[in-house]
């Protein structure tokens, strides 16, 4: 199995202009008996998901989004492209027909290693986005945290383009470790009533071991 989430930390890089991560704590086992901590994050921390709420006014919220999109059979395929992949891109990647599920790693992941909020990552071009649904992506992922390159001429159509089709979005991850291939992919983001964003933890696991895990649990 490969945890492709991020560590949610103080000091880790998060948007520009979003709330940084803070972890202070409330009670102490040594004072009070039991440790509790108050956790202040946005929304769009670290790993999590995009549902249509984040760009289109009345859209659906993260709790809304269907969970069987975002469990099951997932492809992973690595780019070397920096800022931009195209819908040529994809087209030579050898994505097989029926993906549902579609993982995009490229090199802005060293990025997580870097302190601060980068704006050089690699994002999916809105022909990219354009290529997801004319091939029935109902879940597209990349690492670092946007989906869409910070400077995109398309005034986040990227997203709304995405969005609108009804595909979720998957961002900041780090899939370093995983091999390209073919994967189940196990996300499950916070239920979050109405929010624009949830933080999720992300998963893959190849089909022996989520047979052997299927096998544990006595399910098939």
């Amino acid at each position: 199995m490969y945890d492709i989430s991020v560590p949610i930390k103080p000091g880790m890089a998060v948007w520009g202009d979003e709330v940084p991560v803070e972890v202070s704590p409330l009670l102490t086992i040594a004072s009070d008996g039991a440790a509790v901590s108050r956790l202040v994050l946005g929304t769009h921390t670290g790993t999590h998901v995009d549902p249509p709420a984040h760009f289109i006014e009345g859209g659906d919220a993260a709790h809304e989004l269907p969970l069987d999109a975002m469990l099951g059979p997932c492809v992973v395929r690595r780019f070397s492209e920096k800022f931009e992949i195209t819908a040529s891109h994809l087209d030579s990647a050898v994505i097989p027909p029926g993906t549902e599920r579609l993982l995009l790693a490229t090199p802005s992941a060293a990025l997580w290693d870097v302190p601060g909020f980068h704006t050089n990552y690699t994002g999916l071009s809105l022909d990219g986005a354009q290529w997801c649904l004319a091939h029935g992506i109902r879940l597209v992922g990349i690492d670092y945290l946007s989906i869409e390159r910070a400077d995109s001429p398309t005034a986040w159509g990227t997203h709304i383009r995405l969005l609108r089709a009804g595909i979720v979005i998957l961002e900041g991850l780090d899939m370093r470790a995983v091999p390209e291939g073919n994967y189940v992919l196990h996300c499950l983001p916070l239920l979050l009533e109405g929010g624009d964003g949830a933080p999720a933890r992300a998963i893959l696991s190849d089909r022996e071991s989520d047979a052997q895990l299927g096998a544990i649990t006595g399910k098939e």
